[in-house]
């Protein structure tokens, strides 16, 4: 059995989210420090190394001007 972080439905969600992160014209470090985590964990979080709770995505949805329905597009 797989673990979650490495389906290819969560694979698409980590390159969404990536993908908004760039879009928003912010840095893993500018990303970071707002969430006042070090930059390794946004680095694990989009490399799919590292889950994300739905807290969280809410915080990257707001900072990244996004729905949250927008990464979990097909």
């Amino acid at each position: 059995m797989k673990r979650s972080t490495q389906t290819k439905e969560y694979t698409k969600f980590t390159v969404r989210l990536r993908k908004a992160r760039l879009e928003a014209a912010l840095t893993q470090v500018q990303v970071a420090k707002k969430l006042k985590r070090p930059q390794s964990y946004l680095s694990n979080i989009e490399a799919g190394q590292q889950r994300v709770d739905v807290v969280e995505l809410q915080r990257f949805a707001k900072m990244y001007g996004k729905d949250i329905a927008y990464f979990f597009k097909s």
